[in-house]
């Protein structure tokens, strides 16, 4: 990914909200903004090369 593994690790240990895109911690059960109960991990993109 970038040039810091450690932040890099960091940068996953959330999960999205599905309705409204808010950020949440590793352990949330609903979304802190909207209160969906439907989140999903952080997903990793990938580096473009040239």
């Amino acid at each position: 990914m970038g040039k810091f593994p450690i932040a890099d690790k960091a940068i996953f240990k959330v999960r999205i909200c599905k309705r409204c895109k808010a950020r949440n911690s590793l352990r949330a059960l609903r979304c802190r903004k909207c209160d969906y109960p439907n989140l999903r991990p952080k997903k990793a993109r990938k580096k473009e090369t040239k």
